[in-house]
Parts: structure tokens; C-alpha cells; sequence
């Protein structure tokens, strides 16, 4: 049962990692000075774009190879609080037909805080790296 549970974490671990990945790329891709752009328009610092995009994509390599997984899960859960309360809380779970709602938000939300609190995860650099002594 232990494996199944570690095998579980790790597919949730990369997944999430993957996703988070993908949306920092974007971010650059397509100009991340759009990206600022909007930060500025829904009242948030607009440099803040910078440390959002590149904790997608540093955060995503993290986790993808399990490193510092319960911080870097801490830091998405935090990140996805912030999008649903400031973004997304206003159009809704579904949306409004122009804009997305907040049912991915929460699901990157209950993945991220699952890591923050999931013991150990199967093909984890934290597993080399932070071995307790009684194993």
C-alpha cells in the first residue's frame, strides 16, 4: 500500500509540475509585458508578473525531479489562493462565458496543498537528498 501511495504523490507531483511549467513558458511566450500589463490593470505590481512566471517554471522543473516539493507546493497553494480571491472569485466557479472560473484554480489548489502534506513521493530527488536516519 505504501508504494501505491508514493506512486500516487508522484503522479500528482509531476502533473502539477508539468502544468505549472507550461503556464510560466507561456508567459514568456507571449510577451510577458502583456503579462505585467494585466497584472497592473487588475491592481496588482505589475513586476510581480516576473516572480509569478518564473515560479511556474522554476517551481515546475522542482517538481518534476521532487525537489523541495512541500515548499515549492506551498508556494503554488499560496499562488492559487491569490488567483481565485483577486482573479477569479468574481466570475465564478464556471465562468461567465468570457473568462474561466475558478474550478482548475481550486484543483491546482487541492494538488499543491496534497504535496505540502504527502509524506514521501516515488523518483524524488528530496528522497537522495533529505534520507532520515532510520531509513
Amino acid at each position: 500500500m505504501k508504494l501505491k501511495n508514493e506512486i500516487g504523490v508522484f503522479i500528482l507531483r509531476v502533473t502539477l509540475g508539468a502544468l505549472f511549467l507550461i503556464h510560466g513558458i507561456v508567459k514568456f511566450q507571449g510577451g510577458i509585458e502583456n503579462i505585467v500589463g494585466w497584472f497592473s490593470s487588475i491592481g496588482l505590481p505589475g513586476f510581480m508578473a516576473y516572480g509569478v512566471a518564473l515560479l511556474e517554471i522554476i517551481g515546475g522543473i522542482a517538481l518534476i525531479i521532487g525537489f523541495a516539493t512541500r515548499i515549492v507546493s506551498v508556494l503554488y497553494a499560496l499562488l492559487m489562493i491569490g488567483a481565485i480571491l483577486k482573479v477569479k472569485l468574481s466570475v465564478g466557479l464556471l465562468g461567465n462565458g468570457q473568462m474561466a472560473g475558478y474550478e482548475l484554480d481550486l484543483a491546482f489548489l487541492a494538488m499543491a496543498v496534497y504535496l505540502a502534506i504527502a509524506n514521501k513521493s516515488f523518483l524524488a530527488v528530496d528522497n537522495v537528498l533529505f534520507r532520515s536516519e532510520k531509513a
